[in-house]
């Protein structure tokens, strides 16, 4: 199965922005720029705002904060972004193939184009035969590739995703990383990841969050296509570095 075109894929703008958690500034002032058309990994210790940062640029309407955001010209993402959460979401009753499809049967563009897509990519994530399961049948690692297809079944030109390879297998979390970087291609796509080398094979762009307010500390641009092999020397001394600042305190 071949990517498909993403429609024009917008810059994502954050300016000033301020947001409080429990009391607390999580965010202060923050400014970052994700570039249309690229995939950014966002790096940082647990607590840091990653997960916030994505439901922000999600258009979350509980999230209440300062400061600009902008897609495009949008000041909302409605419409433009895929957002996948850490919880797979899978709604109960559904069988896996109909959850995969929901996007498409809820705006009423339910197709056999879209069923034989959907199968192809279910037969693709190593879960044919699974079609016609209920999430309850399926292991957790089952439901978040479910979850992920469902994702990039939307073909929206904004894509956001949270920790979505974190419940596979080492090889099964590598023939996903490769088949969601191929599916991506040419959409603006965020991945939030607590794993340094997945954010260096399928990041155009790493950004590292720290401190308290969070603010971004570093950014890497590795260079080249992605995915990158996990072997290639370059991207081995580069994962040591980003490991020592993690662990050094710098970004915590």
């Amino acid at each position: 199965m071949t990517a498909q075109p993403a429609r024009s894929a917008p810059d994502i703008v954050l300016e000033g922005i301020g947001l409080h958690f429990a009391g607390q500034p999580l965010f202060q002032g923050l400014d970052l720029t994700v570039p249309g058309g690229r995939t950014t990994c966002i790096l940082g210790p647990s607590g840091c705002g990653k997960s916030t940062l994505l439901r922000l640029m999600a258009g979350a309407p509980d999230l209440a904060f300062d400061g600009t955001l902008r897609v495009g010209a949008h000041p909302s993402p409605r419409g433009l972004a895929a957002w996948m959460s850490q919880n797979d979401l899978l709604l109960p009753w559904l069988s896996l193939l109909d959850n995969v499809l929901l996007g498409a049967r809820l705006r009423g563009e339910l197709s056999e184009a879209k069923r034989e897509k959907a199968r192809g990519l279910i037969r693709e994530a190593g879960l044919a035969g699974c079609e016609a399961k209920l999430p309850s049948a399926l292991s957790g690692g089952m439901r978040q590739r479910g979850a992920l297809l469902r994702t990039l079944m939307e073909e929206r030109p904004v894509i956001l995703m949270d920790e979505p390879f974190s419940a596979l297998d080492a090889l099964t979390r590598a023939r996903l990383q490769n088949l969601a970087a191929r599916l991506t291609t040419g959409a603006t796509v965020v991945l939030v990841t607590h794993d340094p080398m997945e954010a260096l094979r399928l990041g155009h762009r790493v950004v590292v969050l720290g401190g308290s307010p969070a603010r971004v500390v570093e950014c890497v641009e590795p260079g080249g296509p992605v995915p990158r092999e996990a072997g290639n020397p370059e991207l081995t001394a580069r994962y040591a570095a980003l490991m020592a600042r993690l662990m050094n305190g710098e970004a915590a």
